[in-house]
């Protein structure tokens, strides 16, 4: 009977984990005070984050530290160029210092816009579900501005061909 009731304990668990994390990982808003932040360039231009309001953008926090972030600029590159006729946006916002990113984009090509968040970088990604402000980490937000899905980690090809049908 103990057993029994341990493994129903455990399986309610178990459950109730599931739904956290599944109602985590569905569409949440985006506060409307993210689309009226401003990054420098690496160029030193603005890139203001309300020209990116209205079609689906991938986001992607990584940092030249991260061994995983450089591993995956590649395929996010690939990813830029495959799906940017089709209305995708790719964003990198480097959680770093301006030196180290502008040495790493003349020595590495990444297709897509590149912008400075610094150490800040990680309360924003915060606040779009990197609950451990880990990198690297991408969110996709939605045309209408909500977050559709979040990723903690390298990003994969599947991933990514998964997330291109979301427009």
């Amino acid at each position: 009977m103990i057993a029994a009731l341990a493994g129903t304990a455990i399986a309610g668990g178990v459950g109730l984990a599931w739904q956290i994390e599944r109602s985590r990982q569905q569409s949440q808003t985006i506060d409307p005070g993210f689309w009226r932040l401003a990054f420098s360039t690496p160029d030193g231009l603005s890139l203001q984050m309300s020209a990116l309001r209205g079609r689906p953008l991938l986001l992607n926090f990584w940092a030249t530290w991260c061994p995983p972030c450089v591993e995956e600029l590649p395929l996010l590159s690939r990813f830029h160029e495959e799906y940017s006729s089709k209305g995708w946006q790719v964003l990198g916002l480097a959680v770093d210092q301006i030196d180290p990113v502008k040495r790493f984009l003349t020595q590495t090509r990444v297709s897509f816009p590149v912008a400075l968040a610094g150490l800040p970088g990680v309360e924003i990604s915060r606040s779009l579900g990197n609950s451990a402000g880990a990198l690297p980490f991408t969110a996709v937000i939605e045309v209408g501005g909500a977050v559709h899905h979040r990723k903690m980690g390298r990003v994969t090809a599947d991933e990514l061909r998964n997330w291109a049908a979301l427009k």
